[in-house]
């Protein structure tokens, strides 16, 4: 029986994998890779764990000649985009990738497709200026402001807001430039681009690590804008002046949970699966010489970690 469908199928219908052992149909697998490439997912996980497939098995599985060219072309720009020195060619209708490696001193490149030849500057990636100065790139109208066009006094104001949702909903990948759309309904802020596998914060739009959303940078994992700089300085200071005193109160908590606790869920769990008092006895007994030996070590490190989080990474916030 296939787990994605639940229809019993012949056993030669179930295609095995290189990334793992899990299996299901190949009609399944068809339209779960179908679905993938057509959003531009190309680092496409098993539908059942977190293992990546493998790109011959995708191409194996691609039922269309024309999704394994898309994926193929997706994943050669995913490569392309993580490369710093590429630039891609601002000309109309052209997505021709240049690799200018050493170009940041003669930074007039050409672009190489045929029928092409568009000349552009390595810095800005704007067509070629000799005459002048980069100019910075403008954002895309209806993106981040408002459209410059004549309004009528009452419809300004619903403009001007639509563009605001518009700019909130919609922003690019901070190494890609890629549109990205969320839902601003204060859901999940940790963002990961499909095309370059970036792992960025959606309000600040700067790539992260997974220790982001507990720096003091005022960005929360859930919510839909940053903290006020008055609420993280409030906030900050109230970690630092409380540290103390939450850090004693989670230590005399988690010393007797810990030391009382273990033994007692030992013996319910030996109990439950063995009647012998022997077994029992032997159990608590064991965890009563272990659980202070895990409470020891549980609070020697957690304290020194929390410490040096407030007084350190805090700290350093508050004197910027």
């Amino acid at each position: 029986e296939c787990p994605l469908c639940l229809l019993p199928q012949p056993p030669e219908a179930f295609p095995t994998l290189a990334s793992c052992a899990h299996r299901s149909c190949q009609a399944c697998l068809e339209q779960y890779l179908r679905l993938a490439v057509s959003e531009s997912r190309v680092q496409v996980s098993c539908p059942h764990c977190p293992a990546a497939l493998q790109p011959a098995d995708v191409r194996r599985l691609l039922p269309e000649p024309a999704l394994c060219d898309k994926y193929e072309e997706f994943l050669l720009r995913r490569l392309l985009v993580a490369d710093p020195s590429t630039r891609w060619c601002p000309a109309p209708d052209c997505s021709y990738a240049v690799l200018a490696h050493g170009c940041a001193e003669c930074p007039r490149l050409t672009c190489g497709r045929e029928g092409c030849g568009t000349e552009f500057c390595y810095h800005c990636r704007q067509p070629w200026h000799p005459d002048g100065p980069c100019v910075p790139v403008l954002p895309a109208p209806g993106l981040a402001t408002p459209t410059a066009q004549p309004a009528q006094p009452e419809d300004s104001a619903h403009g001007e807001a639509l563009a605001q949702a518009e700019a909130e909903d919609i922003k690019v990948c901070p190494r890609c430039s890629a549109f990205i759309m969320k839902i601003n309904d204060g859901s999940c802020n940790r963002m990961n681009c499909t095309v370059c596998g970036c792992l960025f914060c959606w309000l600040c739009l700067r790539e992260i690590s997974d220790v982001h959303f507990l720096s003091p940078s005022g960005c929360t994992f859930w919510g839909k804008r940053p903290w006020s700089r008055t609420r993280r300085i409030l906030w900050q200071l109230g970690m630092v002046l409380g540290a103390p005193m939450v850090i004693s109160l989670i230590a005399g908590v988690a010393v007797p949970v810990i030391t009382i606790g273990i033994p007692i869920y030992m013996g319910r769990k030996v109990l439950a699966g063995c009647q012998q008092c022997l077994s029992v006895t032997s159990s608590v007994l064991l965890s009563l010489f272990v659980s202070p030996i895990i409470t020891a070590v549980t609070v020697g490190v957690g304290v020194p970690l929390m410490l040096t989080y407030v007084y350190g990474t805090v700290v350093l916030s508050l004197c910027r």
